[in-house]
């Protein structure tokens, strides 16, 4: 993807959930996954799929089981 791309992108997940700590930085490497951070975590990956002309982004986000609360955590 391209940094406009990214840069589009990254400004959308800002708006839509009014958060400024997401980054969308451009891989290192080419043909690398373009990861998607919220400060400082990551927190999933960007994929680009074009369909008969048509642009589209999915955000594929990983949650790890030990991540979540415990039972009694949740109310």
């Amino acid at each position: 993807m391209r940094f406009s791309e990214l840069a589009r992108v990254q400004e959308y997940l800002r708006k839509a959930f009014d958060n400024n700590r997401f980054a969308v930085p451009i891989p290192l490497k080419s043909g690398a996954p373009v990861e998607v951070y919220l400060g400082d975590e990551h927190i999933g990956v960007l994929h680009r799929d074009e369909d008969e002309g048509e642009i589209s982004y999915s955000l594929v986000i990983t949650i790890l089981s030990e991540d979540l609360p415990s039972v009694t955590d949740v109310s």
